[in-house]
């Protein structure tokens, strides 16, 4: 299996490095193509004003002076031109990618990047239990993601597909969910504020109150529950249930 890594929090993040060992347990043959710098929350960006700079640091070893969706069509539309992936694996994640994270998430943006290019490819983060540099563990990732790769690698997923994986921030989890997206309550975000040595106001952004979803098995429950939770996610935005209203609405 020919395998492309990438990520949103560069090259040369501890997460990346440990995706290159759990996907070194899958396969030989694999290509790395990732940002040069980080680029958390850079979402589904496309670099148009401003040329696209690539290092080669090793045998198939790239870096990308970019966001992660330059980086994967970097590595399709030039790189790995006429050597197209089996699977595209995106992250570790130096943190979840839950709930409406996703819109955001340079991390999931690459599979999705992946998946319009019909390659099937899946986004993995780590939720922290300490999130001080150099203290990050991906100790839940590496111990069961290569065996759920390969699970969900072999099973059906359908056309515009991604799988979006999340572990818990625990060494051993209880167990893995097969999840929906969850959503978090936008009347309770944190907005911190500070001021700068010259006096000047700046802002943090943190998260919202988690919304519970009885009867449902959402992302956010999974993972406070220490389990893993992997989440299908479909690249069609349609609300097709608002398609006949707009219809009787607007057509007459």
């Amino acid at each position: 299996m020919r395998i492309l890594l990438t990520n949103d929090d560069g090259i040369n993040a501890p997460g990346f490095a440990a995706l290159e060992r759990i996907a070194r347990q899958i396969s030989d043959d694999l290509w790395i193509v990732a940002p040069s710098e980080e680029q958390s929350g850079a979402g589904h960006s496309l670099t148009l004003t401003r040329p696209i700079r690539v290092r080669e640091l090793g045998e198939r070893r790239f870096a990308v002076a970019g966001t992660p969706t330059d980086s994967v069509m970097m590595a399709l539309g030039h790189i790995m031109e006429g050597k197209k992936p089996d699977l595209i694996l995106s992250g570790v994640n130096r943190g979840p990618n839950l709930a409406e994270d996703l819109t955001y998430s340079g991390t999931v943006s690459a599979a999705m990047e992946g998946t319009l290019a019909g390659i099937r490819s899946i986004a993995l983060s780590q939720s922290l239990a300490d999130y001080t540099h150099g203290k990050e563990s991906f100790a839940a990732a590496e111990l069961t993601a290569p065996d759920i790769i390969r699970k969900v690698a072999a099973a059906d997923w359908g056309d515009g597909v991604l799988i979006n994986i999340n572990f818990p921030p625990v060494d051993v989890p209880e167990g893995v969910r097969v999840t929906e997206q969850g959503f978090r309550d936008y009347g309770h975000i944190r907005i911190e504020e500070r001021i700068d040595p010259r006096g000047f106001p700046y802002y943090w952004f943190g998260y919202g109150r988690e919304v519970e979803t009885p009867a449902h098995r959402t992302d956010l429950e999974a993972i406070r529950d220490r389990h893993v939770s992997v989440t299908p996610l479909h690249l069609d935005l349609t609300h097709r249930q608002t398609l006949a209203t707009l219809r009787s609405a607007l057509e007459g």
